[in-house]
């Protein structure tokens, strides 16, 4: 085992019977990180939970020890002990009671881990595929009274599931008409997809409609996508300002521009009308933001080995693709800078002057492969994370004993985060490959090598096999 040390606290990572050889923590080589706390030494010790023995119960879903109180106690008015308790002893914010009822649960689960013998650990470390399986398919058929607030979402919940399914190979044969049939329901006239049939078609729906069928990935599955009349759609959702709204007449944010980008390259429908005023940023300027990119969402990573959305935000299973997908591009793009800056000073022009390479003329056809291109090229550096530590979040923290995948110990397992979570799994599975199509190392796996899922293509967050399927069926 290692050790993954991160601000004042340490939490050993299980490494298996051969010592994991890759990377330390969360930065490349040897470099640890390390989360400067809000709180002081003195709280960071205080804090700690007390050693016990292990739960009789199932670790994942054992109850915690009750955290300190959020205040101090009182001590005798107008006395000089007072004062100095007062000094000393700051009040703890929600936020900080929170994050120490968390670290206290996983930490519990982490001592019955390594508390164990080494050939016992071998369960607890394993993907339970037929549960998840079984959890998932469960959610095509039938869903209770409470999903009515889903609405008009329907076309997300084929996608978490089925993407979900794909990543343990398991989609049923069975099934894959009736999406289909359904999804051709949603399709507005006019372009798009709505949340439901007949309901207002919208962006986000449209991406989780468009990544279920290319999921699929059957020829008559991709074939019900009207690429025309989608094609008008987006021009319609297209602001001068460059941005897209979300649905007519609504919000403009960064969500609509990446789920149509990304939904136009998928089906390639890209062109240079669609990414006007979206345009890829130059070559001096995107190296440096990388850097700095690279740096926050490595500290995203924090004591539990899981990833926070964001700074002072409590560990969140979803984060895990969310954050992990972000450092997978990262790698990938230092690869897409490299070349740029070899041809910018090879052809003795300023780095960033015509970067994406293309003319007029050629420009529908490098939309068109972008995103082949992108996954085709080596990664030139190793994983921007600890990917060991994540795969040990996700496997002892986020899966539920009867199937599905949580935000954290003690959340209700959902069809969103058993989507998102085994997406940051196998993520994090492949991130030290160098080629996209290589088999990861059984060093680079943790538990048994049967725990091991499709690659993805982080881009579109679809397995990659899937999007290669898609790739030649609409280049054709």
């Amino acid at each position: 085992m290692g050790l993954l040390v991160v601000g004042l606290t340490t939490f050993p990572v299980f490494r298996g019977p051969q010592e994991h050889r890759g990377h330390g923590c969360c930065l490349s080589g040897s470099h640890m990180v390390r989360r400067l706390s809000v709180r002081s030494p003195r709280l960071q010790r205080a804090r700690r939970p007390p050693p016990s023995a292990p739960p009789t119960t199932a670790p994942m879903d054992s109850p915690s020890p009750p955290p300190p109180p959020p205040y101090p106690p009182a001590a005798a008015e107008g006395g000089p002990a007072a004062d100095s308790q007062a000094a000393e002893l700051p009040r703890l914010t929600v936020t900080q009671v929170e994050q120490m009822k968390v670290e206290a649960k996983v930490g519990e689960i982490y001592r019955v881990l390594f508390g164990n013998a080494p050939n016992a650990n071998s369960l607890m470390l394993e993907l339970w595929r037929e549960q998840h399986v079984e959890y998932l398919t469960r959610g095509l058929k039938h869903l209770g009274p409470s999903f009515h607030v889903l609405d008009a979402n329907r076309p997300w919940l084929c996608y978490w599931i089925i993407h979900a399914l794909a990543l343990l190979d398991e989609i049923p044969d069975d099934v894959e008409d009736d999406i289909v049939d359904f999804l051709s329901r949603c399709q507005d006239k006019d372009g798009g997809y709505g949340g439901g049939p007949g309901q207002l078609p919208h962006l986000a729906t449209t991406y989780a409609a468009v990544n279920t069928l290319v999921t699929i990935g059957s020829e008559r599955a991709l074939s019900s996508v009207n690429r025309d009349n989608l094609y008008k759609f987006m021009l319609r959702m297209k602001d001068t300002s460059g941005a897209f709204r979300m649905h007519d007449g609504g919000e403009i944010d960064v969500r609509a521009s990446y789920t149509a980008i990304s939904v136009a390259s998928l089906v390639n429908i890209l062109d240079g009308e669609l990414a006007k005023g979206v345009k890829p940023m130059k070559v001096a300027l995107l190296g440096n933001r990388m850097l700095k990119l690279m740096g926050w969402v490595a500290f995203r990573q924090g004591v539990e080995c899981g990833f926070q959305g964001r700074t002072n935000k409590l560990v969140d299973g979803c984060y895990s693709f969310w954050q992990g997908a972000a450092l997978a591009l990262t790698q990938k793009l230092m690869t897409v800078v490299d070349e740029q800056l070899k041809s910018s000073y090879s052809s003795k022009r300023p780095p960033g002057d015509d970067a994406c390479g293309t003319s007029s003329s050629t420009e529908a056809a490098y939309y068109a492969k972008f995103g082949f291109d992108f996954i085709e090229k080596s990664n030139q550096i190793g994983p921007l994370f600890h990917n060991i530590a994540l795969q040990q979040y996700i496997l002892l923290c986020a899966q539920v004993l009867d199937g599905g995948l949580r935000d954290k110990p003690g959340k209700n397992r959902d069809h969103y985060h058993s989507c998102y979570c085994l997406s940051g799994l196998s993520v994090s599975q492949y991130s030290a490959m160098v080629d996209s199509d290589a088999c990861p190392l059984p060093q680079h796996v943790l538990g048994p090598y049967s725990n091991l899922l499709e690659p993805i293509h982080p881009l579109y967050n679809v397995v990659l096999d899937k999007y290669h399927t898609a790739y030649e069926f609409f280049s054709s």
